[in-house]
């Protein structure tokens, strides 16, 4: 039989197999390299991903889903989207994409970097365009059809990705007053006409146009702009469009969707499974239905049970000419190839089968694709067979259930949830017992992680380091941080993190319900890839997990230590999760097993506890209806991890890249001692809602940016802190750094930390 039901994969991951953009990016960035290396290895990367999905035997292949940063930089450099602070950059777009992503301070140039935040509701960051009331746009760079043409020449016909200019408009920020950038659209559309119309000229045949923010919520001039926007696209151009949206459902926003003049729309089954008979009943003659069924989201073997099903019934409704078996959303969330895991020790076959990685996922949408019109051969048959009894062992495997901790999680009692006493009650105790000057120093955990500190876990993981020896190489490196803050002159110091590999995967891997990879590394911003767990069974702590550090650290010096800890929601949204059981029931089994830490490390007598929280707001769901639910649990599960401190333990926590004028009261409601947050990029815009608010507790507000190279001086830094002492009362307003410092260097980390504590000393004696 005839093959005629596409398959369709919306992205694939960039970093290839081996991190090899990483260390070109940053081999390049420390001028070790030339800009001529560092294309070699992007084209090498494309090239290699188109090549695995055409043998596949994928239809539908992206291009223009390799970035060196983000796709939506990528789409802000092409339309000319440059804020006027890079216009000495403009000659060299290479730098000027470098610099709008990380800021610059070298050759007479500084300027910070363009604001970064959480794409959607992943640990995937993308950098925020900005616009003003009277921009412009210009077809700057064609990376779109320059990628389509370079696929062409190794002889693969690829289908285009392009941010939607609606979603482009909506994911970006006003600069000024006075306007609202979606009313930017008509400036916008006449450069997306040229885009597409380069990919004509190119010989493209299909574009993928993404507009993901069809799965949030919109008021009705949103709306009526999206049917404008594509209307006049849909005159200029006579390429066949797939509108593609992803992360959710569309629920009010179905009938514009699939109103809208385009060839196929693509929607994510997987996220919202209970929406696909309605899009299915509406569905317009005519169009295709691109399935997402297969999750590029988790790495769960996909149920082709369960998707045929699906897919069988938008078949019997449309014909197998109008369905395409897709991917729910790009293949960027999850790492590259199974195949890649051969440590039996680390990852066992009896789990690994439950497992699929983008290689894998790209070959289960052929072999659903076969099954469903019924043109698979034996092999594929075989994997159907395979794949049912795979399923079937998960469902029923005693490895995933622990009797023990369903137990303990049914005798949680309302009284666990809660600290002691109030805030202004624990505030007068904490002081007595800490002593802490006014405008109080810190940073939020790790220090930079060298070149040499990495060599000395290698070297231990390879058995070239004894045991004994690494730790002690460990403990030097700690002490020689402690003595370095004692002198520098911070208020509570940190140990600085240096046994830990990755702040969820080191609790992770004391923790029962865990397994880890060897290579399943996926992009999180730029350059920085991350290995996330996959918890796979219930969650259960058996021994500390960092008592022994801070007790060392501690013994070090009199100043306070912070006991530095992950909480149970960053945990879980950094991971790839168990999808057998509902997100908040493995929420709170993670947060007991924090609770029983921080109860540890106060015996221990450790005086400051940081619980960091920086993924409260990337769980959020994209639809405002589904948070009250969210936020009861998530709010909960830290409330439940915490809530063992006595009233003398200072309670801290971090929280970065977030939006909180709508969840502001949630936050109060986490009742911690401390938080600090993001707020350099923003020059303390965030600031506003906790003001507004009158936030109770205290609050530290990052005062410089630690995602980029650039050392703020000692007056930008007071001027950030003024701003912030408009909202924050000075006795309640903490200094530190953005975030943690791993990825930083020393020098320049000494630097910024110097200066971060001279303006807190400058306003201390102003405040006098």
């Amino acid at each position: 039989m005839a093959k005629t039901i596409k398959t369709n994969v919306l992205g694939f991951p960039r970093i290839g197999e081996n991190r090899e953009l990483k260390k070109a990016e940053e081999a390049f960035w420390c001028g070790k390299t030339s800009r001529d290396e560092l294309f070699a290895v992007a084209r090498n990367i494309r090239l290699s991903n188109w090549e695995v999905q055409a043998a596949a035997g994928i239809s539908l292949i992206p291009s223009n889903d390799f970035s060196f940063y983000d796709q939506v930089l990528d789409q802000a450099l092409a339309v000319g989207a440059i804020p006027e602070r890079y216009n000495a950059l403009r000659g060299d777009l290479l730098e000027l994409y470098f610099a709008m992503a990380h800021g610059v301070q070298r050759d007479g140039n500084d300027v910070i970097a363009m604001e970064m935040t959480k794409w959607f509701d992943t640990n995937y960051h993308y950098i925020v365009p900005e616009f003003v009331k009277n921009q412009t746009f210009t077809l700057l760079f064609n990376k779109a059809a320059d990628e389509f043409l370079e696929a062409k020449s190794a002889g693969i016909a690829t289908k285009p990705v392009i941010i939607g200019p609606m979603s482009f408009l909506l994911l970006g920020t006003e600069k000024e007053e006075g306007f609202s950038r979606i009313d930017l659209i008509d400036r916008l559309l006449p450069v997306y006409v040229e885009q597409l119309k380069s990919l004509e000229a190119a010989g493209a045949e299909w574009v993928q146009i993404d507009e993901p923010c069809l799965v949030l919520d919109l008021d009705a001039k949103t709306k009526e702009l999206y049917a404008k926007a594509y209307s006049q696209l849909r005159q200029q151009t006579k390429l066949k469009i797939v509108l593609t949206t992803y992360f959710g459902g569309l629920r009010d926003n179905a009938e514009l969707a699939l109103s809208l003049p385009v060839d196929a729309v693509h929607i994510d089954v997987v996220r919202e499974p209970e929406e696909f008979d309605r899009i299915l009943s509406i569905f317009p003659k005519g169009k295709i239905l691109s399935l997402g069924v297969v999750d590029g989201r988790n790495i769960w073997k996909n149920d082709f049970e369960l998707s045929l099903k699906i897919i069988g019934k938008a078949v019997e409704k449309l014909g197998t000419e109008r369905v395409w078996v897709a991917a729910s959303s790009s293949f960027l969330h999850v790492p590259y190839d199974l195949k890649l895991e051969k440590n039996e020790e680390k990852l066992s076959t009896d789990i690994k089968r439950w497992f699929s990685f983008a290689y894998q996922k790209t070959d289960e949408l052929v072999m659903l694709a076969a099954l469903a019109e019924g043109s698979a051969d034996a092999q594929q048959k075989a994997a159907y067979e395979q794949n049912k009894a795979d399923i079937a062992d998960r469902r029923t495997s005693p490895l995933i259930h622990n009797a023990k901790v369903a137990q303990r999680v049914a005798n949680v009692s309302e009284s666990d949830y809660n600290r002691t006493s109030c805030y202004p009650v624990r505030s007068a105790k904490q002081q007595s017992r800490l002593g802490l000057p006014l405008f109080p120093t810190t940073t939020i955990g790790s220090f930079p992680q060298t070149t040499e500190v990495r060599s000395w876990r290698a070297k231990a993981r390879k058995g070239e380091l004894s045991a004994k020896e690494y730790e002690q190489l460990l403990k030097e490196e700690t002490a020689r941080a402690i003595r370095w803050q004692e002198e520098t002159g911070l208020d509570v110091l940190v140990h600085g993190e240096f046994e830990r590999n990755d702040m969820v995967e080191y609790f992770g891997e004391k923790l029962n319900g865990f397994v880890f990879t060897q290579n399943g590394w996926v992009q999180s911003y730029g350059s920085r890839c991350v290995k996330p767990p996959i918890i796979f069974g219930d969650v259960e702590r058996t021994e500390p997990m960092t008592v022994a550090w801070s007790v060392y650290a501690q013994s070090l010096t009199p100043k306070p230590m912070k006991g530095m800890l992950t909480g149970p929601v960053t945990i879980l949204e950094w991971s790839f999760v168990r999808n057998d059981q509902p997100r908040s029931a493995t929420t709170k089994q993670i947060a007991l097993a924090i609770r029983d830490e921080v109860s540890d490390l106060e015996r221990a007598g450790i005086k400051v506890i940081q619980i960091d929280e920086p993924a409260i707001r990337e769980g959020l769901p994209l639809r405002k209806a589904d948070w009250p639910a969210y936020l009861d649990w998530a709010v909960a599960a830290f409330r439940l991890a915490a809530g063992v401190a006595a009233d003398e333990t200072q309670i801290h926590t971090h929280m970065c890249y977030s939006e909180f004028n709508d969840i502001i009261e949630h936050i109060a409601r986490m009742d911690a001692d401390v938080i600090t947050i993001e707020c350099s990029r923003s020059q303390m815009e965030l600031l506003d809602v906790f003001g507004r608010f009158s936030y109770p507790n205290s609050i530290g507000p990052g005062v410089y940016d630690i995602h980029s190279a650039r050392v703020p001086s000692v007056d930008e830094i007071v001027a950030l802190l003024r701003k912030a002492q408009k909202h924050i009362p000075s006795e309640r307003l903490w200094v530190n750094p953005d975030c943690g410092l791993k990825t930083r260097g020393w020098t320049e980390t000494r630097l910024a930390i110097a200066n971060m504590i001279a303006a807190a000393r400058q306003l201390r004696r102003e405040t006098k």
